[in-house]
């Protein structure tokens, strides 16, 4: 296990889940990767539950807000992209066609962060981190190792994206069912995250970005998922050279993936 004590600029950092059944959630989860649980609070603010792997934090659940609810946001994982300066960040969305969301706001000494929706209609946040830069495990079982924009607009999100965080695009072949062109964005050189333009069977009703959870199992995390209560939205799957996965909803409504990585040579 590797210890993350620092996310580069333009990647993702940190993930979180804003759910209807905070308790339902945290025992479907931690039925299902194991996590360890641990209640906090930040400050005059509502408390959440901090999602632990052997003990480091992964990630976090909350119960969905009052505006959140106001706006007709359902259970949903969002990731968060880490950022020098959130404030930029919120002046670079403004002028590249998205919107401000959130306003940049102070998470007392952790960090700043800012909610944002890109010009396809997909909503995303960033990470400015203080005392806390983000999950301290990543890429490794049972924790986050991807995440992936499914949008109907591929060419306006590109752009605004590269606009955003100086991503890279480059085209990787996907099965046909999936729509046979996926796109892989990179910082630097190094891969963080990707986009796919749905496909009719997928059914889009929004853009969104997608989280994905790696398993030593895809097949097995999937019926284990079921008998939890969650549901099966893409049985699992193989991509060549990249692995196994699944998409799935928890019992709460919340769309997740998880993948088993294919063995690197």
């Amino acid at each position: 296990m590797t210890t993350i004590t620092r996310h580069p600029a333009g990647t993702f950092c940190w993930t979180q889940l804003g759910t209807s059944d905070p308790e339902g959630a945290k025992k479907f989860y931690s039925s299902l990767f194991g996590w360890g649980k641990e209640e906090a609070s930040v400050g005059t603010g509502p408390s959440f539950t901090l999602l632990k792997k052997e003990g480091k934090a992964i990630g976090m659940v909350y119960a969905l807000l009052k505006q959140e609810k106001d706006q007709g946001v359902g259970p949903n994982w969002m990731s968060l992209v880490a950022v020098e300066n959130v404030d930029d960040i919120a002046a670079q969305v403004k002028k590249s066609g998205g919107k401000v969301l959130q306003e940049p706001f102070d998470v007392a000494e952790n960090g700043r962060m800012g909610v944002f929706q890109d010009p396809t209609g997909a909503v995303f946040s960033v990470w400015q981190g203080k005392k806390q830069t983000g999950a301290a495990i990543i890429n490794e079982t049972g924790a986050m190792c991807w995440n992936e924009l499914i949008t109907n607009d591929t060419t306006k999100a590109g752009a605004f994206y590269k606009q955003i965080f100086g991503w890279t695009e480059e085209p990787m072949k996907t099965p046909t069912s999936m729509g046979g062109t996926y796109t892989v964005f990179k910082k630097d050189g190094t891969s963080a995250g990707g986009m796919i333009k749905a496909t009719p069977q997928m059914k889009l009703t929004h853009p969104y970005w997608l989280v994905y959870f790696a398993v030593d199992d895809a097949d097995k995390t999937v019926a284990k998922a079921q008998e939890l209560g969650g549901k099966t939205m893409l049985p699992p799957t193989d991509i060549p050279d990249v692995g196994r996965f699944s998409v799935l909803t928890d019992p709460q409504g919340a769309y997740f993936a998880i993948i088993k990585p294919a063995p690197q040579m």
